[in-house]
């Protein structure tokens, strides 16, 4: 394989990672297979090609996989993670974890990660601020935890695996994009490799390389951005002692010069310690193990057995592209925008954006909506990104105030927090991600557009199920769910609309009522009924993502209106 590799350039470096230090993590590294189309001497051509095997990318392939659509991936390197920054994101939302359990890869995620739900800020000795996100109605109906800490290359990892336990998709390791020309049927890709250059035709095309994206240049997409002077330096490390398994922050740390500190326990028993620099440190000095090592030492003392697995700068900026679909192109993760880590709004919500995508393509490749449905992706995902950016800004604002107003505001809040619990709220250190509501999309009526948490319910053995059950026995359709009788004339309705639209419906039923359709489950707790967002006899229309698109009351036009308007074909989605 080495005569191969001459003339094919490794991948090189981003975002200051040459200058890590540690002993580092093992990654996987898989195999370079020489394309069919090389061998073949013409482009090959797929309904979708995915650009980036990360963790957006990956999310999509997976989900591609689990809905029957085949797909190709290509990424330029031959391991997960991306080179010199192994570690990169850690914590993961309900949400998330809610799709990777939907994909079949929650247990090994479980198994190998830290569940967390209180959080702790102090400033300096003071605790100013707390929260248990399992006393939050955003998390605390759900079968997945609020978060689970775990290095981002695990949960990468997985999805590779699942990948090729499901089969139908490609995965091409050491295949970089060099070129991307589209027109209206399809794009075509011009591919490099250790082997030759090759071309692939794709009816749709997924960016998903992360933050420097040459597709942007490519389709001209304009992006708005906004860089700080904020810098960073996390270390991930294990040692003698063990503080609580909670994250803990710090808004003024006595033992980081009173800038900040972020605390968390991942897998593996390593702790992601992120520490605030000056801003203008030198990325070099501020990461050489022994200067980490002195950090490290004014935190946890000397007598602290200290193991540095891994450590790197980091400068954070935000930026969103303007449109997440250009023609048969989409951009999905950081590709599509990139975030400020508080809160733990970056990775997820690359997963959010796959999840989003992945639904909607299978819909219309498999003829169950019109391609008009695709729209509806960037009105949705959009609206979540620049949510996001403006959250995480604000949080940045709050841990690096300007000079003048903003510094002012800081110190009367942190001020206050140490005497009043009222001021506490104002401490902001990153506002914990929630599945982004979808307030502004043409294909969710304004009953709709809420997450539905992954609840429990009975089937009508007595065993236990959860929502996403429900959704992989649609098999990518919609479903509805019909709490209560909708008596004689209402079920012979639904029995129509299920022959006539791509759409399963079960009825819900109470713990004593008498089912009056052969599809039903139990809520006995009236946890699926809440999760929907409903209360009484109603009925809720759910997406394969697990959005509401609609809610209403009575089986009748309304409901006929929900389900077209949910697949694009109402025209609303132009």
């Amino acid at each position: 394989m080495d005569e191969l590799r001459t003339g094919y350039a490794d991948t090189s470096f981003s975002n200051g990672y040459e200058f890590t230090e540690g002993s580092g993590y093992q990654l996987p590294e898989y195999p370079f297979k020489e394309p069919a189309e090389l061998r073949e001497g013409r482009p090959g051509e797929y309904p979708i090609v995915i650009v980036g095997a990360g963790l957006a990318g990956l999310t999509l392939a997976c989900s591609l996989a689990k809905y029957g659509v085949p797909a190709v991936v290509l990424d330029e390197d031959n391991t997960v993670g991306v080179k010199g920054a192994s570690s990169r994101g850690i914590c993961y939302t309900q949400k998330s974890l809610e799709i990777f359990h939907r994909l079949g890869i929650y247990e090994r995620i479980a198994r190998k990660g830290i569940q967390w739900s209180v959080g702790r800020t102090f400033a300096g000795k003071d605790e100013v601020y707390s929260f248990d996100l399992r006393q939050q109605s955003a998390y605390n109906l759900s079968t997945q935890p609020p978060f689970i800490n775990i290095q981002q290359f695990y949960i990468e990892g997985y999805l590779v695996e699942r990948i090729q336990e499901l089969g139908g998709v490609e995965l091409r390791w050491k295949n970089r994009v060099t070129a991307f020309e589209q027109d209206a049927d399809g794009a075509m890709l011009s591919v490099t490799t250790p082997a030759g250059d090759y071309k692939l035709r794709a009816e749709h095309v997924i960016d998903a390389t992360g933050c420097h994206s040459p597709f942007r240049r490519w389709v001209g997409a304009s992006v708005t951005s906004k860089r700080g002077d904020d810098r960073w330096c996390i270390a991930d490390v294990r040692f003698s002692k063990h503080p609580p398994v909670e994250r803990h922050t710090w808004i003024e740390a006595p033992f980081n010069e009173n800038r900040a500190v972020w605390q968390h326990l991942m897998g593996d028993d390593v702790w992601r310690i992120d520490y605030q620099m000056p801003p203008n440190a030198d990325p070099a000095e501020v990461s050489r193990e022994d200067v980490v090592r002195q950090r490290l030492t004014r935190q946890f003392g000397a007598d602290c057995e200290v193991e540095i697995v891994w450590v790197g700068p980091y400068e954070y900026r935000s930026e969103c592209v303007d449109a997440m679909r250009h023609g048969r192109l989409f951009f999905i993760g950081d590709a599509a925008k990139v975030v400020s880590p508080f809160g733990a709004r970056g990775g997820n919500t690359g997963v959010a954006d796959a999840d989003n995508l992945a639904w909607k393509l299978a819909a219309v490749l498999k003829g169950r909506a019109p391609a008009t449905l695709l729209d509806s992706y960037h009105e949705e995902r959009h609206e979540a990104a620049t949510q996001n950016v403006l959250v995480t800004n604000r949080t940045a604002r709050f841990l690096r105030p300007a000079d003048g107003i903003e510094k002012v505001f800081r110190t009367a809040a942190v001020s206050l927090a140490r005497q009043y619990p009222f001021a506490r709220q104002l401490v902001n250190t990153g506002r914990m991600a929630i599945a982004n509501p979808y307030t502004r999309s043409s294909v969710c009526e304004k009953t709709g557009g809420q997450s539905v948490q992954n609840v429990s319910f009975a089937w009508p053995d007595g065993t236990r199920g959860v929502v996403n059950d429900l959704l992989q026995w649609a098999e990518g359709r919609l479903l509805l769910l019909v709490f209560g009788d909708p008596g004689r004339a209402g079920l012979a309705r639904l029995r129509e609309l299920v022959q006539a639209a791509p759409l399963r419906c079960v009825q819900v039923l109470g713990p004593t009522d008498r089912p009056g359709a052969l599809e039903h489950v139990r809520d006995p707790e009236g946890h699926l009924q809440g999760a929907c967002h409903v209360f009484g006899h109603a009925w809720a229309l759910v997406r394969p993502d697990s959005y509401v698109a609609a809610t209403g009351e009575s089986v009748d036009a309304g409901l006929v209106q929900a389900v077209s308007r949910a697949l694009g074909a109402n025209g609303a989605a132009q």
